[in-house]
């Protein structure tokens, strides 16, 4: 039970070790440290910036005074513009094609959430027709998006 105490025979090669090539050669590791860092300050800006870039079709929406809605899922959207177009969800459809349209996208058939946003300036005929094509198809959860009333 004896203690080297010299440079020789030990396992320690009389220093430290190093990896690669004895005399200062490149190491050949990666740090992902860096790596990471970098990937969660992205997930944390796209997890910010998401919710914001659901723009749709520019609606000029009323203002009322009922509560906000809760909900988990995703609702179907048809917007009608100052104009009397007819949007389902971004892409312009024509009446006619509402309840079609509609019913190939609905997942959870006829209890599918459909929210029609009209314009202010958009005209209430136009608008009250595709509620009517709509709840015709026996689609049951209508409901229509105002903006909450600012108080003056």
């Amino acid at each position: 039970m004896g203690m080297n105490l010299g440079g020789q025979g030990g396992g320690s090669g009389g220093g430290r070790r190093r990896r690669g090539s004895r005399h200062g050669g490149a190491i050949s590791e990666i740090n992902v440290t860096p790596l990471v860092d970098v990937m969660l300050v992205l997930l944390i800006i796209f997890m910010v910036a998401a919710p914001m870039m659901t723009v749709g079709v520019p609606i000029d929406l009323p203002e009322t005074q009922a509560k906000p809605m809760n909900s988990d899922t995703q609702p179907i959207t048809v917007s009608v513009n100052p104009a009397g177009e007819i949007y389902l969800q971004e892409s312009k459809i024509a009446i006619e094609e509402v309840v079609p349209k509609l019913e190939a996208i609905a997942t959870t058939g006829y209890n599918e959430r459909i929210y029609v946003r009209g314009d202010t300036n958009a005209g209430y005929g136009t608008v009250m027709q595709v509620m009517a094509r709509i709840s015709a198809a026996g689609f049951k959860n209508i409901g229509l998006v105002t903006l909450q009333e600012q108080s003056k």
